[in-house]
């Protein structure tokens, strides 16, 4: 029997409240895509089940709980693995584990430091805990990648973190069922998404288009990174585009599942 891929959203917002929390998924139980809303969407047992976190860029909303994570795994003499590119490290060791902010769990404790940090090369595939990942470049406004996740039976996802448009090269890289984008505004902010790199209703719609193009297929789509004083305006544009490209397209929200 195939084990299904499970997908659940621990945060799915730009802005943090009561009921919203900031970016973070989890796959299976083990794998954690971006740390916005991860210590805050996890107990402590469940945080402890996990053996990697993939960041995509450096940006506050993305990296936030790594030092209260790392905190939690000290203090249980455990340890994890966190992957990204070499600009999130340097904003981790300089800003927020620098002994200053918050104890450098890069280096403790010395015989077996809390967060084990590894430098991903975009466009290369890596084995972690049993999936194969793919860090692709996306078009924001710092260095950032999305991450295809890949079963050992081919089941896929593409998480693509904060992004603009312009995924054309994106695009054919990635292959996946399930397509996790952000969608921060409505379309009456086309202008700040191309300059901020951000996407919005009408932005997505041009890229899904060119995606289809290149594939000859949509996936399922997923969005996050929604402003929550948009998302009633995001949720009709998103459904009326859906019904226009013949797409399934859903909002996600705090403590959603997908299964592949």
């Amino acid at each position: 029997m195939v084990k299904r891929v499970k997908i659940r959203f621990l945060g799915a917002h730009n802005c943090e409240s009561q009921e919203t929390r900031l970016v973070s998924l989890l796959v299976d139980d083990v794998l954690a895509l971006d740390a916005g809303g991860l210590t805050s969407g996890l107990s402590f047992s469940a945080q402890l089940k996990l053996k990697a976190v993939l960041l995509t860029h450096q940006h506050f909303d993305h990296i936030r709980d790594i030092p209260t994570l790392a905190m939690n795994f000290f203090l249980r003499r455990a340890s994890i693995n966190i992957y990204s590119i070499p600009p999130v490290f340097d904003t981790l060791k300089a800003y927020f584990l620098n002994d200053k902010l918050y104890p450098n769990f890069l280096e403790l404790p010395a015989s077996k430091p809390t967060l084990r940090f590894t430098a991903l090369e975009p466009l290369k595939p890596v084995q972690i805990e049993g999936y194969s990942i793919l860090a692709v470049p996306v078009s924001h406004s710092q260095s950032a990648v999305g991450y295809q996740i890949t079963s050992h039976d081919g089941q896929a996802l593409f998480y693509t973190g904060d992004t603009g448009p312009g995924l054309t090269e994106c695009w054919q890289q990635v292959s996946p069922q399930l397509l996790i984008t952000e969608v921060t505004a409505s379309s009456r902010y086309d202008d700040f998404g191309r300059e901020s790199g951000h996407l919005t209703p009408n932005l997505l719609k041009q890229e899904l288009i060119v995606f289809r193009k290149l594939k000859g297929y949509l996936p399922k789509v997923a969005t996050v990174h929604m402003n929550p004083d948009l998302e009633a305006e995001i949720a009709r544009e998103l459904a009326a585009m859906a019904e226009e490209l013949h797409a399934t397209i859903a909002l996600a929200h705090e403590g959603m599942e997908f299964r592949l």
